[in-house]
């Protein structure tokens, strides 16, 4: 495991800090939590730690709405078919559940499509389109794609349908000829927040629809469970409108959760979700329905009100999330061994005709957790090669790629991931563009991984009031991460071993000698220092804060991120 450096993150203003310790009556480390997170007030502080649902905005604000609502109205006042088209992944499936779900039970001709992962690929396919002229579809909203299928769209304008776009991406040059194309991002669309999910544009379509025929905001609440999964799992920033909705999807989604993902639940064993178990329990779950099965089947779950039905196909589902692990697995070894071979190169780019293009993604980001290289993972699809990329922090991946267009057919993505097929013949020389455009660009600083903490503090701080009060910085995410501290020279009580199936995870009891104070922790990839740990070795540490309920019993835990060893 190649060592990482420790970077603190910036010093908020102090007198900042020392006037919300004043006006909060908070520990000052907290404040100045809040003051990294742009709270620099009373007031700023009361709307951080009490999401109110009305300080969403008009969806009417976003450009097309008007005409969106209105379209969908004359469609069910003239019984015209409509179908709810969404990405294959748990954005594009939780908003086809959502808006699908909502309209159902206003009108019957509904229908649902989730495009084949590997038969039409992302985004609008004109197989999609084909089934909506068989079916007599004149309307179909897209939902977490579209904003660049200009040329999907014109075919579906020749066949009469058409189209209203739900979009999160960032659009091209030119918009599609879209009845209404709604996306935040659009230049001239002057809706306040930019930042909302797929799922997330979907929802101020059904409110707006909701709103405009008379509906109360609270007739909206049970959807709000599929919001926070798509939030949480599409990796968009936690700030603003979607920390108000992933709060209250939060406590829907405990509360009062849908019987699908009630299922869900009940099939990963866990009975309290925070943001963080919707990231990698409930979101891994949904995406393997599309990786190795059909994203249909996930719609199918998340829309039944059948109990037994989605009992069952929880249980088909979390098998599929088993077999994802297991090629997840199998494939990383492969892969790994590979890398292994080409210490010198200064990227990664591996290739094997049989591995799964479902999980070629997550390997390229298990590979970068060992070997910190920009990284390219590719396997046979159809004629051509099919990769997925990664990148490490600071890198430009995607123009790096634009420097490999000689060898490409298509790609694309952003600066930390990217998707990209090619000719099989043009793997060796991808590889050599890839690996010249790296050396090329890459800094120094970008080739050693990193980590970014946020505070300095002592074991004695993390009283629990101080962890009452951060719990209520939740939920955490993008523009609002769970807060990274540093504590220095620890020593284990006497108790660290090393657990799981091979001892490569870490247990101990961390203490400060000179104040007392002692929390469990627990360090993922760090069994081989229990020996000497255990033997005495002081060490500092930088980890999350987090709650471990055992038995019934709660206890403040450490969650190791990095762990040295130190010689004082």
């Amino acid at each position: 495991m190649q060592e990482k450096i420790w970077i603190k993150k910036p010093t908020p203003n102090p007198k900042v800090v020392a006037e919300l310790e004043k006006k909060l009556k908070i520990d000052k480390n907290l404040c100045a939590l809040l003051a990294n997170l742009g709270v620099e007030n009373f007031e700023q502080a009361r709307s951080f730690f009490r999401p109110d649902l009305a300080s969403l905005h008009d969806p009417f604000l976003m450009k097309d709405m008007d005409v969106a609502v209105e379209r969908i109205e004359k469609a069910i006042c003239n019984q015209e078919n409509i179908l709810i088209f969404g990405d294959y992944d748990v954005d594009g499936t939780t908003a086809v559940s959502l808006v699908s779900s909502y309209f159902s039970q206003h009108y019957e001709l509904i229908d649902t499509y989730i495009p084949d992962r590997y038969k039409e690929g992302y985004g609008i396919s004109t197989q999609g389109i084909d089934y909506a002229e068989d079916n007599d579809v004149s309307l179909i909203i897209a939902l977490d794609c579209g904003v660049k299928a200009l040329d999907k769209i014109a075919y579906a304008n020749e066949k009469n349908i058409d189209f209203i776009i739900c979009d999160h991406h960032n659009p091209g040059k030119n918009l599609p000829d879209a009845v209404a194309v709604l996306d935040p991002k659009r230049n001239d669309c002057q809706y306040p927040y930019k930042e909302l999910s797929g799922c997330g544009v979907g929802f101020k379509l059904v409110q707006a629809y909701h709103t405009k025929n008379g509906g109360s905001f609270d007739d909206l609440i049970p959807l709000l469970d599929l919001l926070a999964i798509s939030i949480g799992a599409d990796i968009v920033p936690i700030t603003g409108e979607n920390r108000v909705l992933t709060h209250f999807g939060l406590i829907q989604l405990n509360s009062n959760p849908r019987p699908g993902i009630f299922a869900l639940m009940q099939s990963a064993k866990k009975e309290i979700f925070n943001i963080t178990n919707v990231v990698f329990i409930l979101g891994p779950r949904i995406n393997a329905a599309g990786r190795i099965e059909h994203g249909k089947l996930a719609v199918e779950l998340l829309t039944s009100n059948d109990e037994e039905k989605c009992l069952r196909l929880a249980e088909i589902i979390d098998a599929h999330n088993k077999t994802r692990k297991d090629l997840d697995r199998g494939i990383t070894e492969e892969a790994l061994e590979m890398v292994e071979q080409t210490p010198e190169k200064w990227s990664t780019v591996v290739y094997n005709e049989k591995w799964h293009k479902g999980v070629i993604g997550i390997v390229a980001s298990r590979l970068i957790e060992t070997h910190y290289k920009p990284t390219v993972v590719l396997t046979k699809s159809g004629n051509k090669l099919a990769g997925s990329a990664r990148s490490v922090i600071g890198f430009d991946l995607y123009n790096a790629l634009e420097q490999c267009t000689d060898a490409l057919e298509q790609f694309g993505g952003h600066m930390y991931a990217a998707g990209m097929t090619m000719k099989e013949e043009n793997l060796e020389k991808f590889a050599q563009l890839f690996e010249a455009a790296v050396r090329n660009n890459i800094k120094p600083e970008q080739r050693i991984p990193r980590v970014e903490y946020d505070l300095e503090v002592k074991l004695a701080d993390l009283d629990p009031k101080f962890f009452r009060i951060l719990r209520q910085f939740e939920p955490f995410g993008p523009g609002n991460l769970s807060p990274l501290f540093l504590t220095r020279n620890l020593k284990d009580s006497g108790w660290a071993k090393g657990v799981g199936a091979e001892k490569d995870h870490l247990k101990f009891q961390a203490v400060d000698e000179e104040t007392g104070a002692k929390i469990n922790g627990i360090a993922f990839g760090f069994g081989h220092l229990a020996d000497a740990i255990k033997a005495g070795a002081p060490f500092d540490l930088i980890y999350h804060l987090e709650e471990n309920i055992w038995n019934g019993s709660s206890s403040l835990q450490l969650m190791v991120r990095d762990l040295k060893l130190t010689d004082s």
